[in-house]
C-alpha cells in the first residue's frame, strides 16, 4: 500500500490546541498507539466506503433531526464522522469524580432554592442574580419531588483548552438530548470498525437504557416493580422526536403524548384499551413551560391538566423536575465553584471558564469595552444562537450586540474565546482528516443511590473549517467517544 494513502499518513493538528488523538511531535499519545496503528493500517478510499455505509445505516435507521432556524422544520441526518474521539482511562476517572461532584453539588443548590434558600442568606450567590432567572418558579417553592430527586438525567459540556484541562462550559439539567445519536453511534462502529474498536480497549454503552429505567423507577412513589414509567413527547414534529422514540423503545416503556394522559384526585392515568392505568413516573422531554396549563402557559395543548398537582402531592415523579433551570442558567453558572463548595466542603474538581455577568456593573463595563475580544452569550439561549463570537464578528454585529447588552444586561455573559481542542475528522469533500473543534456531553443518571456517569458522552464537532460552533442545528456532527477500559493489574 501507498504510505501516503493511509488514512493517517500526513495529519497535523492545529497550532495552539490541543490534539485529543496526537501529541505536539505529530505521535499519538501513548494510550492510544494501539487504537491509531489500527486506524492508521485503513487506507483513504477504503475508509471512505466505511464513512458511505456508517451514513447509508444512519439513514436506514431514520437517526434524524429537525432544523426549525430555515422556517420549514427540514429534517436531516444527524452528520456523523467515523473516526473515533479517544478518552484514556485514567483520564475519564478524573473526569468522571468531578461530573459525580458536580451533579451532588447542583442538586442540592435545588433542594435548597425551593426550600430554605439558605444559600441566598449566607450571601454566597447574589439573590437578586438567580431570583431574575426565567427558570425560577417561585410557585414550586416547598415542593419536595419523589425520592428527593430533582437531576434525573444531567447533560454537562466540557471542552479541552491548549493545555488538555478539561473545563465545564455549560450544564444541562431540563431535557438534554443527544444520548441516542450516542448510542447509534457505537452501533454503527461495531458494525463498520470492529477490529479499530477492539485494539482500543472500549467501555460499553449499551446499558444506557436499562441504567435510565432503573434509575427513573427508583424515584416511583410506589414500588419500583409496580410502577408505571412512561415517556412524554410533544409528538412527531418535535426535533428531537427521533430521540423519544429510540429511548422508549429501548427501555420497554410507552411513548405518550399529553392526550394519552389525565389527572384524577391529583393523579396521573394513561388511557389505555383495558381503561385507565396509574402513571407513577414521566420522564417528559417537554418543555415546562408547556407541561401543565393550569400553572404555566394557560394555551398550551401539549401538557397535561393538574400534572404539577400530582408531582406536588408526591403521587408521581417528574424526570427532570420542573425549575431545574435556575440551576443551569448561565448567569448562575460562573457561581457553581462557590455552590461546590457551600453544600460539599470540598474543592470543585472541574474547571470552568472566566465569565463576565453582565447584570454586574463592573462586568458589563469590561464587556462592553471588549466586545471584539470576546463571547457574548444570551443566558436563555441554546444551540449557539444568541452569541456573538466577537473575534470573528463584523463592526455591525458588535454594535448590534452593544445595543442588546445595554437593554438587557442580565441576559447575557461574556467569556474569552477558547481554543477548543481538535480532534482527527474525515472530510468526505476532500478524501482525507483534517483537525475539527470539538466538544463533549457526558450524561449523568441520578436516582435514589445517587449518580452514575455514562462511560463515553456525545462528541459534537464543527465540521466546518475554523468553526467554533458545534451544535447541529449549525452544522456540526458527532463522533464516536471511546472511553478506554483501566488496564488489567
Amino acid at each position: 500500500m501507498d504510505p501516503t494513502s493511509r488514512l493517517l499518513s500526513d495529519y497535523a493538528g492545529l497550532p495552539g490546541t490541543w490534539d485529543e488523538l496526537f501529541a505536539e511531535d505529530g505521535t499519538p499519545r501513548a494510550p492510544f498507539r494501539r487504537a491509531a496503528e489500527a486506524l492508521g493500517a485503513q487506507n483513504r478510499a477504503g475508509f471512505a466506503v466505511c464513512q458511505g455505509l456508517a451514513e447509508r445505516a444512519l439513514l436506514n435507521q431514520g437517526v434524524t433531526f429537525s432544523v426549525y432556524s430555515d422556517d420549514q422544520g427540514t429534517e436531516k441526518i444527524f452528520p456523523f464522522c467515523l473516526v473515533p474521539r479517544i478518552i484514556s482511562a485514567p483520564d475519564w476517572a478524573a473526569l468522571e469524580r468531578g461530573l459525580v461532584q458536580r451533579v451532588r453539588a447542583l442538586e442540592l443548590f435545588l433542594a435548597d432554592m425551593y426550600g430554605d434558600q439558605r444559600i441566598l442568606r449566607e450571601g454566597v450567590v447574589p439573590s437578586d442574580l438567580v431570583l431574575a432567572s426565567k427558570s425560577w418558579y417561585p410557585q414550586l417553592r416547598g415542593v419536595r419531588p419523589p425520592g428527593d430527586v430533582r437531576i434525573h438525567i444531567a447533560g454537562i459540556d466540557l471542552v479541552r483548552d491548549p493545555a488538555g484541562t478539561w473545563r465545564v462550559l455549560e450544564d444541562n439539567l431540563r431535557t438534554p438530548s443527544g444520548v441516542s445519536y450516542l448510542l447509534e453511534n457505537r452501533i454503527i462502529s461495531k458494525r463498520v470498525i470492529p477490529d479499530v474498536l477492539d485494539a482500543a480497549r472500549v467501555e460499553p454503552v449499551d446499558t444506557y437504557p436499562t441504567r435510565l429505567a432503573e434509575s427513573l423507577r427508583s424515584v416511583s412513589p410506589v414500588d419500583p416493580d409496580e410502577t408505571t414509567a412512561v415517556v412524554l413527547t410533544p409528538g412527531p414534529y418535535n426535533s428531537a422526536y427521533f430521540e423519544h422514540s429510540f429511548l422508549a423503545r429501548t427501555m420497554g416503556l410507552e411513548l405518550v403524548q399529553a392526550a394519552d394522559l389525565f389527572t384524577k384526585s391529583d393523579k396521573v392515568y394513561c388511557r389505555t384499551t383495558r381503561g385507565p392505568r396509574p402513571v407513577h413516573v414521566i420522564y417528559r422531554r417537554i418543555d415546562e413551560t408547556y407541561l401543565d396549563p393550569e400553572v404555566f402557559r394557560p394555551d398550551s395543548l401539549l401538557g397535561v391538566p393538574g400534572i404539577l398537582r400530582a408531582w406536588a402531592k408526591g403521587n408521581v415523579a417528574l424526570a427532570n423536575a420542573p425549575g431545574n433551570g435556575v440551576a443551569d442558567d448561565k448567569a448562575v453558572y460562573p457561581f457553581v465553584p462557590d455552590i461546590v463548595r457551600h453544600y460539599l466542603s470540598e474543592e470543585p474538581l472541574l474547571a470552568q471558564l472566566d465569565t463576565w455577568v453582565c447584570a454586574r456593573e463592573d462586568d458589563r463595563r469590561f464587556v462592553l469595552d471588549h466586545l471584539g475580544e470576546l463571547v457574548v452569550k444570551a443566558v436563555d439561549e441554546a444551540g449557539g444562537y444568541g452569541m456573538l463570537m466577537g473575534p470573528q464578528a463584523t463592526k455591525a454585529q458588535i454594535a448590534e450586540f452593544r445595543k442588546r447588552v445595554e437593554a438587557e444586561p442580565r441576559k447575557y455573559i461574556a467569556q474569552r474565546r477558547l481554543e477548543l481542542s481538535t480532534a482527527p475528522t474525515w472530510v468526505s469533500a476532500k478524501g482525507r482528516v483534517e483537525p475539527r473543534r470539538v466538544d463533549l456531553r457526558p450524561y449523568i443518571l441520578n436516582g435514589r443511590a445517587g449518580p452514575w456517569v455514562l462511560p463515553g458522552g456525545l462528541t459534537r464537532v464543527a465540521l466546518t473549517e475554523g468553526s467554533y460552533v458545534v451544535n447541529s442545528s449549525q452544522g456540526g456532527g458527532s463522533k464516536d467517544t471511546w472511553v478506554q477500559k483501566p488496564e488489567a493489574t
